[in-house]
């Protein structure tokens, strides 16, 4: 099932397609070197927004979740991608440790059962060690689809962390830390923790993974001859924030009413007959909780008690104080009329699959990832990585995903480029 566009792919869009598939060597290769400078983060999943006038990140996870969604077809790429990423790690591997989020929600249960088939494959016994204090003895949970997982306590001794005679060489994390980081996680020097620690949301920031991705997307446009604003989102931040008392709201006002300012300057210069729109939503932690779309700062003093107490709080129940206010993206994409996303899935530097997030009460400017959200696979009639040059911009499957997993690997790279700024570890050369 392929979405298709509600506008007609003319314009900015097409001219972006073309340019990108007439330079896919120079691209190729570009990333090629950016990888020989740079690590990749180990997984990672993007969500883009196609406006038809702009196309462009809005979210960026480096513990994807939906690896269920993925179609066998798309399996291989991912044992490959697997492969190559545990290669690079530690090439010796027998034992992957993967930690999870402390949830019974079976789909969330069938994405762990999915990795672990991946990494089963990339030839690792992989075993899930739990972090809820619920988990006191090997807890074996049945799934929908005939699958199962077994969730283990984890053991801690003073250097390593393992199950019962399980030790592994590779501890996978595919829990966002939202409420921090667990003590049994800390000073493990013997073992590779993927992503590292400084991933997790208690250090991570949106700000700075697209103050990182706007330093990409500028070197991007300057190798492709365009204007990077048609593949970012520009944003502010505030750092002072407390919905509950109302504390930070002019820093709110003056950054959104800067911001739609700047939106609107850019819709004169491309003749785009849109509203301007922004998105206020926590600096940190996904899951698509506390967001607000806001067409007028004048809107901001009008907020409801109900909007301010669900933009107070964040996930794992933390308090918000500091949020980000990013340029909303339209959609443009439908499936079967309800209002569509793509997600790129990436594992190491490669990009292995995706799915459209789909919405059928929700707008072309409203948030996808909310209650009600189903998940179609794209549609890989050839390989989202081969595009199908001289075909017309615009009329071509392949082509566009192509484009998507180019947007989705220049978010990646960004997210390498921000883990390098935060890691705490990293050498100082005076």
């Amino acid at each position: 099932m392929v979405p298709h566009l509600v506008t007609a792919l003319t314009g900015p869009i097409n001219e972006l397609e073309q340019r990108i598939l007439e330079s896919t060597p120079v691209i190729e290769r570009w990333f090629r070197l950016e990888w020989m400078e740079h690590t990749p983060p180990f997984y990672s999943s993007v969500d883009v927004r196609n406006a038809g006038f702009k196309l462009a990140p809005v979210d960026t996870n480096l513990y994807p979740g939906g690896w269920n969604h993925l179609t066998p077809e798309m399996l291989p790429l991912a044992v490959q991608a697997a492969m190559a990423a545990i290669e690079k790690i530690c090439p010796e591997a027998k034992n992957l440790l993967l930690v999870p989020e402390n949830t019974r929600d079976t789909f969330y249960l069938a994405n762990l059962a999915q990795l672990q088939r991946i990494f089963y494959m990339a030839g690792l016994n992989v075993r899930l060690g739990s972090l809820s204090n619920d988990i006191k003895a090997p807890t074996t949970i049945e799934l929908p689809g005939g699958d199962k997982v077994v969730l283990e306590p984890l053991i801690r001794s003073k250097r390593r962390l393992g199950l019962k005679n399980f030790d592994p060489c590779t501890i996978l994390l595919n829990n966002d830390l939202s409420a921090g980081v667990p003590g049994i996680l800390e000073d493990l020097h013997e073992q590779y923790l993927l992503p590292p620690l400084h991933g997790g949301w208690g250090t991570r920031r949106k700000s700075h993974h697209f103050k990182a991705y706007e330093e990409v997307s500028k070197r991007f446009g300057k190798l492709l001859g365009m204007d990077h604003w048609l593949i970012n989102p520009m944003f502010n931040q505030c750092g002072q924030v407390d919905f509950n008392e109302d504390a930070g709201m002019e820093c709110l006002r003056s950054n959104t009413d800067a911001l739609l300012g700047k939106i609107r300057r850019k819709y004169k210069e491309y003749g785009i007959n849109e509203k301007p729109f922004v998105v206020v939503k926590a600096d940190n932690g996904t899951g698509g909780m506390g967001i607000l779309t806001v067409r007028d700062a004048r809107d901001i003093d009008n907020l409801s008690a109900k909007t301010k107490a669900r933009m107070a709080v964040g996930q794992a129940g933390q308090e918000v104080h500091e949020v980000i206010i990013q340029e909303g993206v339209l959609t443009n994409e439908r499936i079967n009329s309800a209002v569509a996303e793509p997600v790129v899935y990436m594992m190491d530097r490669y990009v292995v699959g995706g799915f459209y997030r789909v919405h059928a009460d929700r707008g072309v400017d409203e948030n996808l990832n909310a209650p009600g959200s189903s998940y179609v696979p794209l549609a890989f009639e050839q390989s989202a990585q081969l595009p199908q040059p001289g075909v017309k911009p615009g009329a071509s499957v392949p082509n566009r995903f192509y484009m998507y997993g180019v947007i989705g690997r220049l978010a990646m790279l960004a997210a390498s480029y921000e883990l390098e700024a935060t890691d705490p570890d990293a050498e100082v050369y005076e």
